[in-house]
């Protein structure tokens, strides 16, 4: 989705570190970067990366998420890599023996937010794109995020699962804040309108014969009037509606007449 405005500057608030274990292709590391860029987070920090660094492919997935890249750190060992935070998680989808407390993305993103605003430093830690993390790996960490996925297909790669914790992150960490736009949708239509849309449409129905037996007609117009006033129908929306009503209206009339006409030249 285009949307990259480079007048706008680049803002390193604080934020969690993204701490890559492994990863095996340069272009995981990449859109992990672009992930990170789409939500504010730019502290990336890779251990051990299979393909060395800096990388060519890593650059060109990452599209454009240079500030990111620039300050990729690489470290030699998880121990390292994690040794000035005091809050680490570990993401994983595989239920693991350890006796650690488990956290969904909500939960986990609302604790490092909190974790944060203390002013303390803390990460997200992903595993290897086959295999993920090693148990001797998650025991380094304070807890562990997971996600709600489908059980028999479970396995996210590294990009979508920094995205989803990205996303989270800046979700947790703005709420009440407003949103770059507005959607642009207008105001429900006052009451009366949407009666007036009520009663040209049950006169209609009425007119072309639609209920068809008096009993059932009470029950009909409910159903129906619930339909519309559910959908918040804008001002603009219910004379949309009332010209397409007119319209059928009018084409049962000229067939009435027409009708009429055939049935008076057979006399």
């Amino acid at each position: 989705m285009a949307g990259t405005d480079k007048s706008q500057e680049i803002t390193y608030r604080p934020s969690p570190a993204i701490i890559l274990c492994e990863p095996q292709l340069g272009e995981n590391i990449g859109t992990a970067a672009r992930a990170m860029a789409n939500f504010g987070l730019w502290d990336l920090r890779v251990v051990n990366p299979r393909d060395g660094w800096p990388n060519e492919r890593a650059v060109a997935a990452a599209s454009r998420a240079d500030h990111v890249i620039e300050k990729v750190r690489i470290f030699s060992t998880l121990e390292e890599a994690v040794a000035d935070l005091s809050l680490v998680f570990a993401t994983t989808a595989r239920q693991r023996d350890l006796q650690k407390p488990v956290y969904g993305p909500e939960e986990g993103a609302q604790r490092l937010v909190s974790h944060v605003a203390a002013g303390q430093g803390c990460g997200l830690m992903f595993g290897r794109e086959r295999w993920g993390l090693y148990n001797n790996e998650l025991s380094l960490a304070d807890a562990i995020v997971t996600f709600p996925v489908e059980a028999a297909f479970a396995s996210l790669n590294m990009a979508q699962a920094v995205l989803l914790m990205s996303y989270e992150w800046r979700r947790q960490a703005d709420k009440g804040e407003v949103l770059p736009f507005a959607g642009g949708l207008e105001p429900p239509a006052p009451r009366e309108e949407l009666l007036g849309l009520f009663g040209h449409l049950e006169e209609t129905l009425d007119r072309t014969g639609f209920f068809k037996t008096e009993d059932k007609r009470p029950t009909m117009v409910n159903n129906l009037r619930a339909i519309f006033a559910r959908a918040s129908l804008s001002s603009q929306e219910i004379r949309t509606l009332r010209g397409v009503i007119s319209s059928i209206d009018r084409m049962h009339l000229r067939h009435g007449r027409l009708a009429k006409k055939d049935k008076a030249g057979d006399e």
